[in-house]
């Protein structure tokens, strides 16, 4: 089969396999790249955005880390069942005008048979933090793969 594995259904190994892929991806910060992990007619809900099909994912995620500056993403499996995985994240970036923020929140996501993400739902929210107060630095160590991340 082409497409992206691992494939559902999901154990929990595959499961932490395709979050820690996801979290990679992003942390690239390349909308070209992370793209292509979805179905061409992928729906997404981001806050309260609604973007669908990987054209409008690709201008998504470049306005997006044009705001973020320096963006840093933790992922952690939190649920799964057949083709579908929740996560709860956090990441921290900042703003051309220099303050950073620490955003925290849960992604619903359902696959295809191939391995592409065809639906995700996300909630976030924002806290403004101080510089001194950063704990996510770039892509997370391959030491720390799989490990909880604090929720304050």
């Amino acid at each position: 089969m082409t497409g992206r594995p691992p494939f559902p259904p999901f154990d929990e190994n595959t499961a932490r396999q395709k979050v820690q892929a996801a979290e990679d991806a992003w942390n690239t910060r390349d909308p070209e790249k992370v793209a292509l992990a979805y179905t061409e007619d992928s729906e997404w809900r981001n806050r309260d955005v609604h973007v669908s099909g990987r054209e409008e994912i690709v201008k998504f995620l470049t306005q997006k880390w044009e705001r973020e500056l320096d963006y840093a993403l933790r992922k952690e499996l939190w649920s799964f069942h057949g083709n579908r995985i929740a996560v709860r994240f956090q990441y921290e970036s900042h703003d051309a005008a220099g303050q950073w923020y620490r955003s925290y929140g849960n992604e619903l996501w359902e696959f295809s048979e191939d391995g592409l993400m065809r639906r995700r739902e996300a909630s976030i929210n924002d806290r403004p933090i101080d510089e001194s107060e950063r704990r996510i630095f770039g892509k997370r160590p391959e030491a720390e793969h799989g490990k909880e991340f604090p929720i304050y």
